[in-house]
């Protein structure tokens, strides 16, 4: 698994979502999501939104995600 493909599932389940994604091996990420679907939801749920784009892919060929997890309010403060 590679930074950038989990950008584009990301992108793909989000659509308009900013994502900058960081990880080199191979297993471990960090990833920031800015996404005007974020709005009015608490961290876990954002979370959830974000895994669901994932799939079966969080736990087996991702060991391990940290998020961040804005609207683009958020963002811009």
């Amino acid at each position: 698994m590679n930074p950038q493909l989990i950008r584009q599932l990301i992108e793909a389940g989000l659509p308009g979502a900013h994502v900058e994604v960081e990880g080199d091996d191979g297993v471990h990420f960090h990833a920031t999501v800015i996404s005007a679907t974020f709005a009015g939801k608490l961290p876990l749920a954002r979370h959830r939104l974000v895994y669901a784009t994932l799939g079966d892919r969080m736990g087996g060929e991702i060991h391990a995600l940290a998020l961040k997890t804005l609207t683009p309010d958020e963002a811009r403060a």
